[in-house]
């Protein structure tokens, strides 16, 4: 059974991400705690009792392809209705389309549950929102009002169309083409792999963002364009029109998220017999620079996977949590009742579970402040400073994050035992859907390459300089609180904020030399380095907060037992290129 961690969220995002103080400085418009419990109160009631309990039969029963068109299981269709009447998709959508341009901090709350409930449900409404994002910043007037508010309503969903067989994380190989049509419309041609909901029965359109080439396009990166290729063409009242020519031809049979319908995707194959072959599509911004209006809708997109691992952690520690209280094996010295004690008693799956729980409220910390930078980014003040502070954290969110949904859900499997390899207890399921998230939306080792290369060096370092001498002040806070259930949690932050500072300036320094691949082999080692250092002063943030409790035992464990992994972690950054560079011959490189 999962129950949506209601007071956990609500305190971490009021208490360590910042809510509560963007309240009081007004920076949010009229929105109250009050409102914020509410939104959250039902938010969570929808995921446990509505989403939850159809998760077991999404996996099993999976999405179904037949004659070009997709079928969801049983009873989804009806759960995304009653989601979207609910107003779940427009919750941080634009007002001026029927959006309730809550924060984000809200909307990645909410998709945290979604996602718990079930991340084969949740994926789906993500990419709608990134789409909704990309088109309310970069496309037409024209374009926006045909589609964006049943967009923001969730009426209609979209997709992002990236990847092709020879062009995963290198878009420069891309070979759908786009032709001018002569009225301002272009004709798309091409076929798209590992497209998440790109065929369902949700909605009656389905609205495409498809990266494709212009003839004359410059090669490379620089000669993409973005498209909007809707799967019904849509009249001028508003109605749907013909069926455009795209079409799903096959669905990928996956190790996870399985009511998830991965397709693939053919434009301009002839499906629609009723038209000139080429699907129908609108330029979304310029030509030829499609790729940073994706960008707009990838960042959106990075940060809701960092929550889906955040959201899958969650389950697999509650999961495992319940079990070990059901099963008894052994004896412990600390369990006072007769016979064989519970096996959460034995120190060893204490140790499992903690490490679970202390994991998942890092990545969820780390994910959280992303979030508020986003909202504190568009609130007027400081806004450099902030959309620099939700650059430095979007890779590190999505990255630590879905790592972590692998290890926690992994760990459930052991704590398990025998019968987390079993199907039936839902263990081995959350780990299989939980093998994705560290993959797509950009893989881990490019989210790592890109803190290292790209945001390291903003406001030439002076960025990274200034937030890690506010993660000094939390340490220097715990240090000052004097609370003995705190342990050695200010010498151990004390230690990783050290290893940090030092990685990154080699780091800085690497790149300014010219030596980009000792940078570039440190970068993955760097990126856990400097979550658990912030995670760990995060989790003392909210031990701070709540001034002696689990939430101060938990932090006392992470600092004690997690974050000394710091240390190992800079070595590898600082000294671990050389060794890595001579055992390509052991790989025949």
């Amino acid at each position: 059974m999962y129950r949506a961690p209601v007071e956990d969220i609500a305190f971490t995002l009021k208490h360590v991400a910042g809510l509560d103080d963007a309240i009081r400085a007004g920076k949010l418009g009229d929105l109250s705690e009050d409102l914020v419990d509410a939104i959250l109160a039902e938010a969570g009631r929808f995921a446990t009792e509505e989403v939850f309990p159809l998760r077991k039969a999404g996996d099993e029963t999976g999405a179904v392809l037949k004659d070009a068109a997709v079928t969801m299981p049983p009873g989804w269709k009806d759960l995304y209705r009653r989601w979207i009447e609910g107003g779940w998709n427009a919750l941080s959508g634009p007002p001026d389309f029927g959006g309730q341009g809550l924060p984000v901090m809200l909307a990645v709350a909410a998709l945290e549950m979604w996602n718990s409930g079930s991340m084969a449900f949740g994926i789906g409404p993500t990419l709608t929102m990134g789409a909704v994002e990309a088109l309310h910043r970069h496309a037409s007037d024209d374009l926006k009002s045909v589609y964006l508010e049943k967009l923001v309503s969730g009426e209609w969903m979209g997709t992002m169309n990236l990847t092709e067989p020879q062009a995963g994380s290198d878009l420069a190989a891309l070979k759908a083409r786009a032709e001018r049509a002569g009225d301002g419309t272009y004709r798309i041609f091409g076929q798209k792999i590992f497209i998440t909901y790109g065929e369902h029965d949700f909605t009656d359109n389905i609205v495409h963002l498809v990266l494709a080439r212009l003839p004359d396009a410059p090669a490379g990166t620089r000669g993409i364009s973005l498209f909007l290729v809707p799967k019904f063409l849509v009249d001028a009242d508003g109605s749907l029109g013909r069926r455009n020519d795209v079409f799903c031809s096959g669905l990928e049979h996956k190790l996870g998220i399985h009511a998830s319908p991965t397709c693939t995707m053919i434009y301009g194959d002839g499906f629609a017999k009723d038209a000139e072959p080429g699907a129908v599509g609108w330029l979304v911004g310029e030509e030829n620079k499609g790729l940073a209006c994706m960008f707009t809708m990838m960042n959106n997109a990075r940060l809701a996977v960092g929550m889906q691992g955040v959201a899958v952690a969650e389950a697999a520690y509650q999961k495992a949590l319940a079990y070990a209280h059901e099963r008894h094996q052994g004896r412990a010295a600390d369990y006072a009742g007769e016979g064989m004690a519970p096996i959460v008693h034995h120190p060893d799956v204490r140790r499992n579970l903690l490490t679970m729980k202390a994991l998942t409220e890092a990545a969820r910390s780390i994910a959280y402040c992303c979030a508020h930078a986003l909202d504190m980014a568009h609130a007027g003040e400081e806004a450099r400073h902030w959309q620099e502070r939700a650059n430095l954290l979007t890779p590190v969110a999505k990255a630590f994050s879905t790592d972590v949904g692998v290890e926690v859900a992994s760990l459930g499997v052991q704590v398990h035992g025998g019968m987390g390899f079993i199907e039936e207890t839902g263990a081995a399921m959350l780990l299989r859907d939980a093998r994705i998230a560290p993959i797509y939306e950009g893989t881990n080792g490019i989210q790592a390459i890109d803190l290292v290369t790209r945001k390291l060096p903003q406001s030439g370092g002076a960025h990274i300089a200034g937030y890690i001498s506010e993660l000094r002040q939390v340490a220097e806070s715990v240090r000052q609180s004097n609370l003995a259930s705190l342990g050695a949690t200010a010498d151990r932050l004390d230690r990783a904020l050290d290893d940090l500072d030092e990685a990154t300036g080699f780091l800085l320094a690497a790149q300014g030399d010219g030596r980009a691949e000792e940078a570039l082999a440190g970068a993955t080692p760097y990126l856990r380095l400097f979550a658990l250092a912030a995670g760990g002063c995060y989790l003392a943030r909210a031990a701070l907060a709540e001034g002696g409790g689990g939430r101060t035992a938990l932090c006392r464990f992470f600092a004690e037992n997690l974050a000394g992994e710091t240390s190992a972690l800079k070595d590898r950054v600082v000294h671990g290129a050389a060794s890595l560079a001579a055992a390509s011959a052991a790989l025949g490189a």
